[in-house]
């Protein structure tokens, strides 16, 4: 590609991906934490999201090079592109590239560049892109310290390809059996955005970034607590409004049609005191533990009764928009 173009070195294009699938193997659990949050933790692994298994996705072409590279073979990766016929006359053959972009992947390869799609759309980038470039850095100085130590970088990049091929998985990430098998293979798997970003403070973590001179390891444990902070803060914001939303809306409604409300109230009860134990908690990891257990748990028990109400309450004793209103809102506005 364009880097072997520049450099008119073959194996300079393998020597990267090497250090770029070493870093995510060894630094997966800090990709992890770069993405956690509330809401990531409801969507990875399902919406069109990839799991929270942190693998890469090359495709089978450029994995079947890499993996000969890594016993020797040195050449130039020159990719195939395969030939889609559009099925009329006046339209050109269409060229479809070695790499799909695997959306079912959290950090696939599309052909000159990877792609981080586990990002939530409402996050910051700032520190994802300090994960990505730390951790690359980090491998780029080790091939730099084996080529200075007296070693061949074509050497150093394929002991590195070895030791790190696992990370590599081509295969379906919405699959069930994937995150069991990911396990297997010692690859990072945490579903939880709080023990994620518990990583921050992590030893070879902390390592990491002070060998860079990017954070110590007092800038770690801050940011550390500010993650966990904004995570406990999230949580405690979307069931105020829950809370606000029952009592306000849900349980009036439901008496107004003569419905029987005591669920609902039983159900304010359990947030009130799952809430009441987040602000108790010892520290901000052991609140924003119980933060995900309210989110994704008790939440969702409660939001179930409500929904059940709301499902036999007419419609003109219902003060919030029902699910044809929101989903439907402009039919008959204009008639």
């Amino acid at each position: 590609g364009d880097l072997t173009a520049k450099s008119g070195n073959p194996s300079l294009f393998p020597i990267v991906m090497a250090a770029l699938v070493a870093g995510v193997e060894e630094y997966g659990d800090l990709m992890r934490l770069a993405i956690a949050s509330p809401g990531n933790d409801f969507r990875l692994g399902a919406m069109e999201a990839p799991p929270s298994v942190i693998s890469t996705y090359l495709g089978p072409q450029l994995t079947a090079y890499l993996k000969d590279f890594s016993e020797g073979n040195v050449y130039e990766y020159k990719p195939a592109t395969s030939p889609i016929n559009l099925g009329v006359d006046i339209m050109p053959i269409v060229h479809a590239p070695a790499e799909d972009r695997n959306r079912t992947s959290p950090f696939p390869y599309g052909g000159h560049r990877f792609e981080f799609r586990a990002v939530g759309s409402s996050q910051n980038v700032s520190l994802v892109n300090t994960v990505l470039n730390a951790l690359t850095a980090k491998k780029f100085a080790e091939i730099s310290e084996g080529v200075e130590a007296g070693k061949d970088a074509v050497a150093v990049a394929q002991e590195m390809l070895k030791k790190h091929f696992k990370v590599i998985y081509n295969g379906n990430g919405y699959d069930p059996a994937w995150p069991a098998e990911a396990d297997k293979l010692g690859i990072t798997h945490i579903d939880s955005g709080v023990e994620a970003i518990d990583k921050f403070v992590a030893e070879k973590n902390v390592k990491m970034f002070e060998d860079l001179k990017v954070f110590d390891a007092a800038e770690c444990a801050a940011r550390r607590t500010i993650l966990l902070d904004l995570y406990v803060g999230t949580i405690e914001m979307e069931v105020g409004c829950m809370i606000d939303m029952i009592n306000q809306h849900a349980i009036p409604s439901a008496k107004a049609a003569g419905i029987d409300a005591a669920g609902m109230a039983a159900g304010v009860v359990k947030l009130e005191a799952a809430l009441k134990e987040m602000h108790a908690a010892a520290d901000e990891y052991e609140a924003a533990k119980l933060a995900r257990v309210l989110r994704l748990d008790t939440m969702i028990d409660v939001r179930k009764v409500v929904d059940d109400v709301e499902a036999i309450c007419p419609a003109d004793k219902w003060t919030l928009a029902t699910y044809k209103e929101l989903l439907f809102v402009d039919v008959g506005k204009f008639a």
